[in-house]
């Protein structure tokens, strides 16, 4: 159990316009601490996706929130985002990372196979997510995330974001080492609103952390 606290990594819904949602967003922002958040946008136009990434990046400065580009480093470049996520590995992966590093932020995600993990992970990357949906909003089992997040947590270096499907889900993700806990649909979608669920999901990752250094102490205490 890590005795350290994990931070929140937001993941906004697909959004094609960004005025019905600014409030919402600066709600959450200001509710929690924020560490980054990944846009994901449905627009196809090009001149309406960089108005709504640099409508969001503006209210994500003021919160000390970076602002991450979902699969367009070209993109994030333009709207001077504080960096990209990527899916998968390969060559749109080192183009991101070409094109971002050493200034910004390049993540990877939809790593199915541990393999691909890895290979991701020896690139100049700055976290590795599992568990998030895909594009088709498929997800894969908790017990699965769960597994890769721990195996990750204890070899390697390179951050990991684990995704929680639910609030229930973050106790675990952070037990289990993950440096950040992404929240979606978990914190969007609850009836309470979301600066109720990011809060409830900050005092669970704080609750993780001082059982972590309770739990050392009283060893040390032992010893």
């Amino acid at each position: 159990m890590p005795e350290f606290i994990a931070r929140l990594f937001l993941i906004t819904p697909v959004l094609t316009e960004a005025p019905s949602f600014v409030e919402q967003f600066a709600a959450a922002l200001s509710s929690a601490d924020v560490a980054c958040v990944l846009v994901r946008h449905g627009t196809r136009d090009d001149r309406a996706a960089k108005a709504l990434l640099r409508e969001l990046a503006s209210v994500a400065q003021l919160h000390g929130a970076a602002l991450l580009v979902d699969g367009d480093p070209r993109l994030a470049a333009h709207v001077d985002a504080d960096g990209v996520h990527m899916d998968g590995i390969g060559d749109d992966l080192a183009e991101a990372i070409e094109r971002m590093k050493p200034d910004r932020i390049v993540g990877c995600g939809s790593l199915q196979l541990r393999d691909e993990a890895m290979t991701a992970g020896e690139g100049d990357i700055d976290y590795v997510m599992f568990g998030e949906p895909d594009r088709d909003g498929a997800l894969p089992t908790q017990a699965e995330t769960l597994e890769r997040v721990q195996w990750w947590a204890e070899i390697f270096n390179v951050p990991c974001v684990g995704f929680a499907q639910t609030l229930a889900d973050v106790t675990p993700l952070a037990e289990a080492g993950a440096e950040f806990i992404a929240l979606g649909e978990a914190a969007w979608g609850d009836p309470r609103g979301a600066p109720v669920a990011l809060g409830e999901a900050v005092d669970a990752m704080r609750a993780v952390a001082m059982a972590a250094r309770a739990a050392a102490a009283s060893e040390g205490a032992g010893a």
